[in-house]
């Protein structure tokens, strides 16, 4: 399909690295999440007994080889890369899971995120290892992507373990947030400082904003990104962003089910969207109809 120029940026949503070739043929600005989790569930062994039988170079070689396809795909298109965010029960599903796993009432709130990291720094510092590796072999189109950040203070000690492995050496790195929490919403002017862009995930902001299990089949009716309060959280980041002088995204499926959402996600001051692939078509013709009739001046194709 020709792309039209748009002020507003579309990016896709990745899980896998083998679909790279495929999407990258798309007219998309980029990969606006590239999720982890895949490469993790590949290898299929928990990252801490990984560690201790010896498999660092292992894990980083399989983190930064699959990151390096899309990267190399999209070029010099940016690619977002979420860091892992698989909860408790998923990682004790992985070999030697039961050892370093820790039953869970609810995995949903529990033991994931920056968290994790804060409290499991190896596993953390081989993924940045793994980015780094791609960025040093000249793909510096990859961005890193923190999820499920409670605390400000969370973000400043993840930040802390990026510096000392050396990303924010080259000054063209970028370092995100996913705000998914409404502790997110609420705090926003603190976190900003610490990060070069914000990326609301919609899906656990939702369930939050709502108190509603995003997976539970009595109140899957009620489940819905289109709800007041959470446009309304949306729009608080998207106002301090837009103060700070910083690009903000929606990963979240919210765009991708909803594409009436886009003209109210734009006027909120969202610079950029990032759908599944199936809906990116639509998505942009959302964006083309939506910036038109808010008076937009197109963003020339680079």
């Amino acid at each position: 399909m020709d792309r039209p120029p748009t002020q507003t940026r579309v990016y896709i949503n990745l899980g896998f690295p083998e679909l790279a070739a495929k999407y990258a043929k798309l007219p998309c600005d980029g990969v606006g999440l590239m999720r982890a989790e895949f490469f993790a569930l590949s290898m299929g062994i928990h990252p801490k007994k990984l560690i201790a039988d010896g498999g660092d170079i292992a894990f980083i070689d399989s983190f930064a080889n699959g990151l390096a396809t899309v990267a190399q795909e999209f070029a010099p298109r940016p690619v977002f890369f979420r860091t892992l965010d698989l909860k408790s029960n998923e990682y004790a599903g992985l070999e030697g899971g039961g050892q370093y796993e820790q039953r869970e009432e609810n995995p949903m709130l529990g033991f994931r995120g920056a968290s994790r990291y804060l409290a499991d720094p190896e596993s953390f510092r081989l993924e940045l290892r793994a980015v780094k590796r791609v960025r040093d072999g000249g793909l510096r189109n990859v961005r890193l992507l923190l999820p499920f950040v409670r605390f400000p203070r969370e973000l400043k000690r993840c930040r802390e373990i990026v510096e000392q492995e050396g990303l924010f050496a080259d000054p063209e790195f970028e370092l995100w947030m996913v705000a998914e929490v409404p502790s997110n919403v609420l705090l926003i002017d603190e976190f900003l400082p610490l990060v070069s862009g914000i990326s609301i995930g919609s899906n656990d902001l939702t369930q939050l904003m709502l108190g509603i299990d995003r997976d539970s089949a009595r109140l899957a009716k009620e489940f819905d990104e289109r709800d007041p309060a959470v446009q309304n959280a949306i729009a608080i980041i998207a106002k301090a962003c837009r103060a700070a002088g910083r690009p903000v995204s929606i990963c979240g499926n919210a765009p991708s089910r909803y594409p009436e959402l886009v003209p109210r996600l734009i006027s909120a001051g969202l610079t950029s969207l990032s759908v599944s692939p199936e809906a990116f078509e639509a998505t942009l013709k959302a964006v083309v109809e939506a910036e038109a009739m808010l008076g937009f001046a197109a963003r020339p194709l680079q």
